[in-house]
C-alpha cells in the first residue's frame, strides 16, 4: 500500500504547485504562504486524536522554533520562485536538497556521503542543464547561466538549500517525539508564525482574501492531502522511499505546466528532471 499512497503525495504535492501558480496571477506571495498553512491545518490536527502524544525530548523546542521559523521564510521564497518564472523550471529545482544535504548532514548530524551519493550529486547537476536546453547553441554552460539568470530558479535553490537545513532540523524534532507529532507540531507552529506576518505585511488585504478565495483554499486541502498520503506512506516503509517517489512531483509539475500553462520545452524538461530524480534515488535510497 505504501507506493499507491506515495504516488498520492507527490499528486497531491504537483497539484499544490498548480493551483498556487493560479492563485498567484491575482494573489500576493505572503498571503499565498498563509493560506496554505491556515487552510491545511483542519486536515492536519484530527491526527492528534489517532497518535499517542510523546513525552518530548530536550531537543524538541529548539528545533521546533528554529525549524519552524525557518520555515516560514522557505513557504514564502517558494511561492515567490512559482510566481516569477515557469513551473517546469523552476521546481525541479528542488531535487537539488539531497545534493545539499550532502554537505549539510556531515554537519549538523555527522552522516556523509558514499560513491553513490557523488554520483546522484552528478545526475542532478546534468538534469539541470537540460530545464534550458534551447540555448545550449550559445555555449556549453548557457544552460546553467540561463537557469540562475531566471528568478525563479535562483529562488527554489535558495529553498532546495533551506530544506536541506530544516530536514536535519527535523530529524532532531522526531527523535525528540515522534513523526507524526512533529509533523502536527511543525503545522501549528507555522500558522501561528505567519499570522503577525501576515498582519504586518498584509493587514488590510488578508481578511478578505483569507476566507473568499477559492484558490487559496485548494492550495490549502491539497498541501494537507501530501502531508496526509506522505504520513500514511511512512508508516509503511522507509522514509527514503516515499520521499524518493514524492520528488516525481517535479515530474508531473512539467507536465501539468505544459497542459495548463503552455510551457514550451516538454521533451528535453522531462529528460532533465528524469535526470535528477535519478540522483535522487542514487543519493537517498543505494
Amino acid at each position: 500500500m505504501w507506493v499507491p499512497l506515495a504516488i498520492l503525495t507527490a499528486l497531491s504535492e504537483a497539484l499544490k504547485d498548480v493551483f498556487s501558480k493560479f492563485s498567484l496571477r491575482t494573489s500576493d506571495p505572503v498571503l499565498l504562504a498563509f493560506a496554505l498553512r491556515m487552510y491545511a491545518l483542519p486536515f492536519v490536527i484530527p491526527v492528534l486524536f489517532f497518535i499517542d502524544i510523546p513525552k518530548t525530548g530536550p531537543g524538541f523546542w529548539p528545533a521546533l522554533i528554529t525549524g519552524g521559523l525557518m520555515n516560514i521564510l522557505i513557504t514564502i521564497l517558494y511561492m515567490k520562485a512559482i510566481q516569477h518564472s515557469e513551473l517546469s523550471v523552476t521546481v525541479p529545482m528542488v531535487t537539488f536538497t539531497p545534493l545539499f544535504l550532502l554537505v549539510t548532514s556531515p554537519i549538523i548530524v555527522g552522516e556523509f556521503p558514499d560513491l553513490t551519493g557523488i554520483l546522484g550529486i552528478v545526475a542532478i547537476v546534468a538534469g539541470s542543464w537540460f530545464l534550458h536546453f534551447d540555448v545550449r547553441k550559445k555555449g556549453l554552460l548557457m544552460p546553467f547561466k540561463a537557469l540562475l539568470r531566471d528568478k525563479g530558479p535562483r529562488l527554489m535553490l535558495l529553498v532546495a538549500f533551506l530544506w536541506s537545513i530544516t530536514a536535519n532540523i527535523d530529524k532532531v524534532g522526531i527523535m525528540n517525539s515522534s513523526p507524526l507529532f512533529w509533523v502536527v507540531s511543525v503545522s501549528i507552529f507555522l500558522f501561528l508564525g505567519m499570522i503577525p506576518v501576515v498582519m504586518l505585511f498584509r493587514p488590510k488585504e488578508a481578511p478578505k482574501k483569507m476566507l473568499l478565495d477559492k484558490g487559496f483554499l485548494a492550495v490549502g486541502f491539497f498541501t494537507a492531502a501530501t502531508l496526509i498520503f506522505q504520513m500514511l506512506a511512512i508508516q509503511l516503509t522507509l522514509v527514503a522511499y516515499v520521499i524518493s517517489i514524492k520528488r516525481t512531483s517535479a515530474l508531473m509539475v512539467v507536465v501539468f505546466g505544459a497542459i495548463f500553462f503552455r510551457e514550451k520545452g516538454l521533451k528535453h524538461r522531462l529528460a532533465g528532471v528524469l535526470l535528477m530524480l535519478a540522483g535522487v534515488v542514487l543519493i537517498t535510497i543505494l
